[in-house]
C-alpha cells in the first residue's frame, strides 16, 4: 500500500514539475517575443499538468486545502492579470522612460519630481481635491434628503425613486455632451446685461468646474439615495412608534434615532461617493474636456482649468504620449486614493460606535 502511495506521490510530483516547466518556458517564450504560434498551448497545458499534479498528490492532512486553491485559482489568476501584475509592471515603468512602445533606460524617481514641478498636474490635483470635498457632502446631503422623501407615505414612491435613479443609468460621455448642450444653447446661460456679460457656463474654468459638480451631482444622487433608502428601511418600526409615543418630533426622530441606526450606510455612501469623485473622468473629458483659462498658477498661464487628475494622467500618456511621467502620476493617485480611503473608512468606523 506504501509503496502505491510512493508511486503516485512521485508520479504526481513528475507531473506537478512537468507543467511548471511548460508555463515558465511559455512565459519567457512570450517575454522574450519569440514568434513562436504553440505557446499559448504550451502555457494552458502546463497550468493543467501543473493542477493535475497538485490535485493527486496523496496526502490526506491537505488535500482540501489543494482542491480549494485549484478551485480559486481561475478567480485568483483574473485578479493577478489584471489588477497585480499591470501593477507592478507600473510601476516599474514609471521609473523608466518609456513612451509606450520601448523604453531606453531608468530614470529613477525624475518622472516623479518633475510632476511635482509641472503647475498644470499640481492644479488638476488641488481642483480634484476640491471636487471631492464638494461632492463628498452635495452628494450625501442630497441623496440621504431624497431617501427620507421617497420612504415617507407620499403618493407615487415608485416613480419618484426610478425618476431619480434614472440618470444614474445614463453613461459618463453621454451625459456630459447632453448637458454642454444645455448649459451652451437651452436654460443655462449666464446672461448679466448690466456688465456686457453673456456666454455659457462653460466658458470659463470657475462656472466650468461648477458645472462639472452640479452634473455629477444629479446624475450620482440617485444612487446613493438607494443605499440610504435601504439602511431607512431597516430601521425597526417599533423604536420608531415609540419615539412618536414619548413626543419625539420627526426631527428629533431623524437625527437621534434614524441617522445613528444608518451609521453604516453612512460609512458605505461615504467611501463610495470618495472613490467616484476621485477617479472622476468621462463627465470630465466630455462636458469640458478640461479646459479654462487660469490666468496665473505658480507664475504660469495654464489651459487646463477644469482638468482633473484623472484627465490629466489620460492626457499626460495618450496625448502628451508620455506614457512613463503618466504611469508615474497614475502610482500617486493610487497611493493618495489609498490612503484617503483607508483613513476615510477608519474615521467613518469609529463614528459608528461613538454614534
Amino acid at each position: 500500500m506504501s509503496s502505491n502511495k510512493s508511486a503516485q506521490r512521485i508520479a504526481s510530483i513528475v507531473v506537478l514539475l512537468l507543467g511548471l516547466v511548460s508555463t515558465i518556458v511559455a512565459l519567457v517564450i512570450d517575454i522574450m517575443g519569440m514568434e513562436l504560434s504553440f505557446r499559448g498551448a504550451l502555457l494552458i497545458l502546463g497550468i493543467l499538468l501543473f493542477f493535475t499534479g497538485l490535485y493527486f498528490i496523496p496526502t490526506q492532512k491537505h488535500h482540501k486545502t489543494i482542491i480549494n486553491i485549484i478551485f480559486l485559482f481561475p478567480l485568483l489568476f483574473c485578479f493577478a492579470v489584471t489588477v497585480i501584475i499591470p501593477f507592478g509592471l507600473g510601476l516599474f515603468y514609471s521609473t523608466t522612460d518609456w513612451n509606450g512602445i520601448r523604453m531606453t533606460g531608468f530614470v529613477g524617481l525624475s518622472n516623479y519630481t518633475a510632476m511635482f514641478k509641472d503647475p498644470s498636474f499640481l492644479w488638476s490635483l488641488i481642483i480634484t481635491v476640491v471636487f471631492v470635498i464638494i461632492n463628498m457632502i452635495a452628494v450625501n446631503v442630497i441623496g440621504l434628503a431624497l431617501a427620507v422623501l421617497c420612504t415617507s407615505k407620499i403618493r407615487a414612491v415608485g416613480f419618484f425613486r426610478a425618476a431619480y435613479f434614472i440618470p444614474n443609468l445614463i453613461g459618463g460621455i453621454v451625459l456630459g455632451y447632453i448637458w454642454q448642450f444645455i448649459f451652451n444653447n437651452v436654460v443655462l446661460k449666464w446672461t448679466l446685461d448690466a456688465f456686457n456679460y453673456n456666454s455659457s457656463m462653460l466658458s470659463k474654468y470657475n462656472t466650468a468646474f461648477l458645472a462639472i459638480v452640479m452634473v455629477y451631482v444629479w446624475q450620482y444622487a440617485g444612487y446613493i439615495m438607494m443605499i440610504y433608502i435601504t439602511g431607512l428601511t431597516t430601521v425597526p418600526s417599533d423604536v420608531i412608534e415609540a419615539a412618536a409615543i414619548d413626543g419625539a418630533t420627526a426631527v428629533q426622530t431623524f437625527f437621534k434615532i434614524k441617522l445613528p441606526m444608518i451609521a453604516s450606510t453612512i460609512t458605505i455612501c461615504t467611501f463610495l461617493t470618495l472613490q467616484s469623485a476621485f477617479k472622476q473622468f468621462d463627465v470630465n473629458m466630455s462636458l469640458t474636456n478640461g479646459t479654462g483659462s487660469v490666468q496665473d498658477f505658480m507664475g504660469q498661464y495654464l489651459s487646463n482649468g477644469t482638468q482633473m487628475l484623472a484627465l490629466n494622467i489620460y492626457n499626460t500618456a495618450i496625448t502628451k504620449n508620455n506614457y512613463a511621467m503618466g504611469q508615474a502620476k497614475a502610482v500617486l493617485f493610487f497611493i493618495i486614493l489609498s490612503i484617503v480611503s483607508i483613513l476615510q473608512v477608519r474615521i467613518s468606523n469609529k463614528r459608528e460606535v461613538e454614534m
